[in-house]
C-alpha cells in the first residue's frame, strides 16, 4: 500500500476483510481437542461477515472491527465412536471486546443419545481454545498491517507524531519488497472538494488517484418498524416524498447491481447487496468528488420492540468530508424521514 502521508498526520485507513478470513483458516482450523474417545475440531469457516479496517491518524494505529463468525465442528462421539457434526456461531467479535465478553452458540445437528455429551465437550474444551485464539486477533491485525499505513520513523519529522508512533508500539518498518497479504489502493492527500454541479461522467478508471480516506458510524433511531424503514429508503415514491425531488431508482423492490441518484443527482451510487427490511449496502458518491470514487454506506435496519435503529457505517469517505457528510445525512436523511412520515421527534 502506497502511503503519501506527510508526518503520519492524516488519517489513513485499509480494508483487511480478506486477510481476516485468511488469517481465521490459518489460526483456528488447527484447534482439536480429544476427551477419551471423544474428539472434537474445527473443520471450516462457514461465514466471516462484517467489516475490518486498521487506521492510523497522528502517528497512532488503531483497529475497527466488527464480525459474525459461523465455524463448522465435527468429531467422533462416545463408545460408538459414531461421526457427528455442528456449529459455533460467535455473533460479536468487535474491536472492543473483550476475550471474556466473547458469546458462543453451540449447536449439535442431529443431537442423540451417542452424540448429546459433545456439547459440554465443545464448552469445556474447545471453547476456551478458540476464546484464546479470537483474543489474539486485534493485536496480530495491527502487528501486520501498520507498516502499510504509516510512514516509517526515520522518515516522520513532527515530533508529536514520532512520539505517539513510539507510544503505541505501532512504529512502521522500512518498505519491504514483500507485497501485504491483501490488496490497497494507492493513497493520495488531498484537500476537501467544494461543492459542484453534476458531472456527467461516473465511471470507474483505474489512473485515477485515491482519496486518502475515513470512516463514519451513526445510528439514529426511528419510530417505525424496520419493514416499514426499508421501503422508506428504497421505494420511489416514498424516495421522492422526503428527498423532495424524483429518484432515478428501479420500482420497489429494486435489484442488487441496480443504480440511483437522489437529490437531482447530487448522491449517486449502486445497492450491492440487499436483504429485506434488514439491511442495504450501497455504493454511494457525492457529485463533486472525483470521478470513480465511491464510498461504502452500509444501513442496517435493527428491529426493537417499539422502535428501529438504523446502523450507519461509511467507509472511504475522503478525508475532510466527514462532517460534510454526516451533517448532510443527519438532515437530509434522518430529519427529512422524520418530518414527512412522522416517525420520531425531530430535535
Amino acid at each position: 500500500m502506497v502511503v503519501n502521508n506527510p508526518n503520519n498526520w492524516h488519517w489513513v485507513d485499509k480494508n483487511c476483510i480478506d486477510w481476516t478470513r485468511n488469517y481465521f483458516n490459518e489460526k483456528l482450523l488447527q484447534l482439536t481437542v480429544e476427551d477419551g474417545k471423544q474428539s472434537v475440531g474445527i473443520k471450516s469457516i462457514s461465514s466471516v461477515e462484517g467489516d475490518v479496517e486498521v487506521c492510523q491518524r497522528k502517528g497512532k494505529v488503531i483497529s475497527l472491527f466488527d464480525l459474525k463468525l459461523t465455524l463448522e465442528i465435527g468429531g467422533v462421539a462416545g463408545e460408538s465412536e459414531s461421526p457427528f457434526k455442528g456449529s459455533i456461531v460467535i455473533p460479536e467479535l468487535a474491536y472492543d471486546t473483550t476475550e471474556d465478553e466473547l458469546q458462543f452458540d453451540v449447536s449439535i445437528y442431529n443431537e442423540d443419545k451417542e452424540n448429546e455429551g459433545m456439547r459440554s465437550v465443545v464448552k469445556s474444551k474447545l471453547i476456551p481454545q478458540l476464546r484464546q485464539a479470537l483474543g489474539r486477533f486485534g493485536k496480530d491485525l495491527i502487528s501486520t498491517h501498520s507498516e502499510d499505513i504509516q510512514l516509517s520513523e526515520d522518515k516522520v519529522n513532527s515530533a508529536f507524531t514520532k512520539e505517539n508512533q513510539q507510544k503505541s508500539g505501532s512504529t512502521a518498518a522500512p518498505a519491504k519488497t514483500t507485497p501485504a497479504p491483501t490488496k490497497a489502493a494507492p493513497a493520495v492527500v488531498k484537500t476537501a472538494p467544494t461543492p459542484a454541479k453534476a458531472t456527467s461522467t461516473e465511471s470507474s478508471n483505474s489512473s485515477i488517484p485515491k482519496y486518502n480516506t475515513a470512516t463514519l458510524h451513526l445510528e439514529p433511531t426511528f419510530n417505525t418498524t424496520a419493514e416499514q424503514l426499508y421501503i422508506t429508503l428504497l421505494d420511489p415514491a416514498r424516495l421522492a416524498a422526503w428527498t423532495r425531488s424524483p429518484p432515478q431508482i428501479d420500482a420497489f423492490p429494486p435489484a442488487e447491481g441496480s443504480s440511483f441518484k437522489l437529490f437531482g443527482g447530487s448522491i449517486s451510487g449502486k445497492l450491492t447487496k440487499l436483504v429485506t427490511n434488514e439491511r442495504i449496502t450501497q455504493l454511494w458518491r457525492l457529485d463533486d468528488w472525483k470521478s470513480g470514487h465511491y464510498a461504502q454506506l452500509d444501513i442496517q435496519l435493527v428491529q426493537g420492540a417499539g422502535e428501529t435503529k438504523m446502523v450507519v457505517k461509511w467507509s472511504g469517505i475522503p478525508i475532510g468530508e466527514e462532517d460534510r457528510v454526516r451533517g448532510n445525512f443527519e438532515n437530509y436523511y434522518i430529519r427529512s424521514i422524520k418530518i414527512t412520515f412522522g416517525f420520531g421527534a425531530v430535535l
